[in-house]
C-alpha cells in the first residue's frame, strides 16, 4: 500500500523571523531554485517590472535590501493551499516608510512565483 506524503507547508515563522531580523539567508531558503520574483513600484511600472530569476538573483536583491539600515515588520501573512500573501512595512532612520505587498505561488512549501508591489513615502514627507 502506498501513501501520499503531505505537501510541505510554507514556513510562516521563518518568513516573520527572516523579515524582522533582516536575515536575507533565511528568507532565501523560502524560495525554490527556479523561483521568479517580479517587483513593481514607481520606477518599475507594471508594464516593465523588475524581474529576478532564480535564487542567485533573488538572493542578491535580498542581501541588498536586508543589508540596509532600516526596520522591517511582517504585518500580515495568509497561506491558502499553494498560495501565500503577505504585507511588510519598512522604515528608514530618516522616517521614510515603505509598504510592500506580495502574492506568491508555492511548490513543495517554497515560493516559485512572486509578485511584489511597493509604495514609498514621497521624499521629504516622512516627518
Amino acid at each position: 500500500m502506498t501513501t501520499m506524503a503531505e505537501p510541505a507547508a510554507f514556513d510562516t515563522r521563518a518568513l516573520r523571523e527572516g523579515i524582522e531580523r533582516s536575515d536575507a539567508e533565511s528568507l532565501l531558503a523560502l524560495y525554490a531554485d527556479d523561483a521568479e520574483l517580479r517587483m513593481v513600484d514607481r520606477k518599475t511600472q507594471p508594464s516593465h517590472p523588475l524581474v529576478m530569476h532564480g535564487r542567485e538573483e533573488i538572493g542578491a536583491m535580498l542581501n541588498d535590501l536586508y543589508g540596509r539600515e532600516m526596520t522591517h515588520k511582517l504585518e500580515q501573512v495568509v497561506v491558502q493551499g499553494d498560495h501565500v500573501a503577505f504585507m511588510e512595512s519598512c522604515r528608514y532612520p530618516d522616517g521614510v516608510r515603505v509598504l510592500v505587498t506580495s502574492m506568491a505561488d508555492l511548490r513543495d512549501g517554497r515560493i516559485v512565483d512572486q509578485t511584489s508591489i511597493q509604495a514609498w513615502d514621497e521624499p521629504g514627507s516622512a516627518q
